[in-house]
């Protein structure tokens, strides 16, 4: 198994997960994107944003620290899965007016663009649950049961819209 860790000297949570860590004996490769520009870059890649601290186990991106989840991975219990609809998102009130996942970025290709999911949009529900959050969307996507095609309502230049999404 393999964790990374991104972290930056300042940051509160990212000290917490590594106690977390050093407690359960698990080894990890930290990258302090304060002062490592690559990994800084590697980090944004990889989840579209530069929120602390990002864990990746096995491949798997966690942005904050979501001790279940971790927890969930480190046990070999989790989905195995990372939902992948070629989507790169943060919270949405940092960039619109409204609660919910705000897509910064479409992979062409993706589900999510065949959906006709595009840059702007902000994501507020999939399958009827609320999303107020990019760890909301992620939480929903990654839960057991979610598969096939999934509804997603989303709200673009103030009009509330839906789609659906093969996952």
């Amino acid at each position: 198994m393999r964790v990374d860790i991104y972290t930056t000297p300042t940051c509160g949570y990212c000290h917490q997960v590594k106690r977390f860590f050093t407690e359960r004996g698990v080894r990890y490769f930290e990258y302090d994107v304060s002062r490592d520009h690559d990994a800084a870059e590697r980090m944004a890649n990889l989840t579209g944003q530069m929120g602390m601290p990002v864990i990746v186990i096995d491949g798997q991106a966690i942005i904050g620290f979501d001790r279940m989840r971790i927890e969930s991975l480190l046990a070999g219990s989790g989905s195995g899965r990372r939902p992948r609809l070629g989507l790169k998102v943060a919270d949405a009130n940092r960039y619109a007016s409204h609660q919910g996942a705000y897509v910064g970025a479409v992979e062409p290709d993706s589900s999510g663009a065949l959906a006709g999911l595009q840059q702007g949009d902000v994501i507020v529900s999939v399958n009827s649950n609320r999303i107020d959050s990019a760890t909301d969307l992620e939480k929903v996507l990654s839960a057991p049961g979610v598969s096939g095609r999934v509804t997603i309502g989303f709200i673009r230049d103030e009009q509330a819209m839906q789609t659906q999404v093969a996952m």
